[in-house]
C-alpha cells in the first residue's frame, strides 16, 4: 500500500501540482505553508515551487509565464535552466487538464507522503543506533504533517474569542503567596523552573507541587533522572503523610491510609542521568495517551541532566536548547511542566539567588514562563527556614522575596507573605540566624554530653 502511494505521487502528479500553483491563487494560499520545495523529486520543480512561493508572498498572486521566463534567463546553471524550461512547458500544457481539481485535493496527501519518505530515510541511521524513541517522535511528527492548519487569529472580528481564549486554565501551587503572583499558577503549555544549589531542597519543592495537585484529584507524571522510582515514592510518602522517610516502616499502616485517601493519580518514571532526552519524555507521554492517561501536570527532576538532542562544543548551548524543547513539549501536549535547575556554587551563601546565579546558560530564564529560586544558608537549614525569590514572572510582578519554612525531614514546605504571622516567625528566625544556630548547637551538645548522675 505504501509503495502504491509513493508511485501515485510521481512525476506526472508533481508536474500537475506546479500547474495548479500557476493557475489558482486560492490554492497557493491554502497550501503555501505546507508545501515545501524539497517534496519534489526534480531540482527543476523545486526551483519552480520556490519562485512561485516567493512571488506570491510579495504580490499575492502567481507569477505569469513572462515573469518566470525573466527569472530563468538570470540563471547561471545552463543544465538546470534547460530542465526548468522543459518542466515549465509541461506544467503549462497541463493547466487545462480535467483532473487538476483532483490533484489539488490530493496535494495534502502528497505532502504527508513526502514527509513520511523523508522520515524513513532519517530513521535509518537511528535504527542502527537503536534509538527507537527518537524514531517514533520523527514518524509521529510526519503523520501529523498538515493536519493542524491554523491560518491565524483574525484580529478584527475576534474580540469575543480573545476574551475567551486569553483565560489561562491554571493549576495552583501549594503556596498562596506564589500562586497569587502567578495569577493563579501554571497553565498548559507553560514552563516553571525552580533554581537552587545542590542539596537545598529542589526535589522536595517539586514533590510538594505535585502532591498538592494529586490531593486535588489531578494526574501527575513525575520524571526522575537522579533517584530511582522506589526512593522517590518513599519521599512522596513523607510529603503526603508528614512522616520522616526513615520512620515510614514503623508507621506503615498510617501512611497507607493517607495514600488510600488520595483523589488523584501519580506516575513516577525513572530514567538514568543523561539517558533520556526531551524526545524520550515526549515518546513516553504518547504511550500514556495510548493508555488514555492524560497528565494534568508534568514534573521533570531535573532538566539540566536531560540528554541533549544536539551536542554543541559549549554545554550551555545544549542546555539552552533542552529548555526550549521542554517548553515546546509543554505546548505540544498542552500541559504545565515544572522542572528545576542548578544555581552556581557561589550562590550557596547568598541571601537571595537572582538570575545572575543560574548555572550555565541564562537562556533557561529567558525560555521559562516562571522562575523562582530557593536560598538557604547553613543556619537556615538548621532552623528549617529559607527564602523564595521570584526571578521571572510572565504573569505578574517579579523581583520579590518571600520567607519560607523548609523542613526536608518531614517534607513540609510553606511560603509566606512577609506580613503574615508565619512569615514574621520565619523571618525572625532568619534575622537571628546566628543566635539561633548557636543555641541549637549548644542544645545538641548538651543532649550528647555524657550524664554524670550528679557526681563530678
Amino acid at each position: 500500500m505504501a509503495s502504491e502511494n509513493f508511485n501515485q505521487f510521481g512525476p506526472t502528479f508533481q508536474s500537475k501540482v506546479i500547474s495548479s500553483l500557476l493557475s489558482d491563487n486560492k490554492f497557493i494560499q491554502t497550501i503555501n505553508d505546507i508545501l515545501e520545495p524539497t517534496y519534489f523529486d526534480s531540482d527543476a520543480n523545486k526551483w519552480l515551487t520556490t519562485e512561485i512561493a516567493k512571488y506570491f508572498m510579495e504580490f499575492r498572486k502567481a507569477p505569469t509565464l513572462e515573469v518566470l521566463k525573466i527569472k530563468i534567463t538570470q540563471m547561471d546553471d545552463d543544465v538546470l535552466k534547460v530542465s526548468i524550461i522543459e518542466n515549465l512547458k509541461e506544467a503549462w500544457r497541463n493547466i487545462e487538464a480535467t483532473d487538476l481539481e483532483f490533484v489539488k485535493q490530493e496535494t495534502l496527501g502528497f505532502c504527508k507522503n513526502q514527509v513520511i519518505k523523508e522520515s524513513i530515510m532519517q530513521s535509518v541511521d537511528l535504527l542502527e543506533q537503536k534509538k527507537y524513541d527518537e524514531i517514533k517522535v520523527i514518524i509521529d511528527g510526519a503523520m501529523k504533517a498538515g493536519s493542524e492548519r491554523d491560518l491565524g487569529h483574525d484580529y478584527i472580528i475576534s474580540l469575543e474569542d480573545r476574551l475567551t481564549s486569553s483565560v489561562r486554565n491554571t493549576l495552583p501551587t501549594p503556596w498562596d503567596s506564589i500562586t497569587n503572583v502567578m495569577d493563579g499558577g501554571l497553565a498548559g503549555g507553560e514552563l516553571g523552573v525552580l533554581v537552587a544549589p545542590s542539596g537545598i531542597g529542589k526535589t522536595w519543592c517539586l514533590q510538594s507541587l505535585a502532591a498538592h495537585l494529586v490531593k486535588q484529584g489531578k494526574t501527575v507524571i513525575h520524571y526522575t533522572l537522579e533517584l530511582n522510582e522506589a526512593y522517590v515514592g518513599l519521599r512522596y510518602d513523607t510529603v503526603f503523610s508528614g512522616t520522616p522517610t526513615a520512620n515510614i516502616k514503623f508507621y506503615q499502616e498510617d501512611v497507607q491510609k493517607v495514600i488510600d485517601g488520595l483523589k488523584g493519580k501519580l506516575i513516577i518514571k525513572y530514567y538514568p542521568t543523561r539517558s533520556a532526552s526531551v524526545n524520550t519524555l515526549a515518546a513516553h507521554l504518547k504511550q500514556m495517551e495510548i493508555q488514555e492517561i492524560k497528565p494534568d501536570v508534568v514534573i521533570v527532576d531535573y532538566a539540566d541532566i536531560l540528554k541533549p538532542t544536539t551536542f554543541y562544543k559549549e554545554k550551555r548551548h545544549s542546555t539552552g536548547e533542552t529548555y526550549e524543547n521542554l517548553r515546546g513539549m509543554a505546548g505540544e501536549f498542552d500541559v504545565p511542566i515544572w522542572t528545576a535547575s542548578q544555581a552556581n556554587r557561589s550562590s550557596l551563601e547568598e541571601e537571595v539567588i537572582d538570575a545572575s546565579k543560574v548555572a550555565e546558560d541564562y537562556s533557561k530564564v529567558m525560555t521559562a514562563d516562571f522562575v523562582m529560586s530557593i536560598s538557604r544558608k547553613v543556619e537556615d537549614k538548621i532552623a528549617n527556614t529559607g527564602r523564595v525569590h521570584v526571578i521571572k514572572n510572565r504573569f505578574g510582578i517579579d523581583g520579590i522575596t518571600f520567607p519560607a519554612e523548609i523542613n526536608t525531614n518531614t517534607g513540609h514546605i510553606q511560603v509566606y507573605e512577609s506580613s503574615t504571622q508565619g512569615g514574621k516567625q520565619a523571618q525572625g528566625k532568619m534575622d537571628n540566624s546566628e543566635e539561633y544556630l548557636r543555641k541549637t548547637l549548644a542544645k545538641k551538645y548538651n543532649d550528647l554530653s555524657p550524664k554524670t548522675d550528679g557526681f563530678e
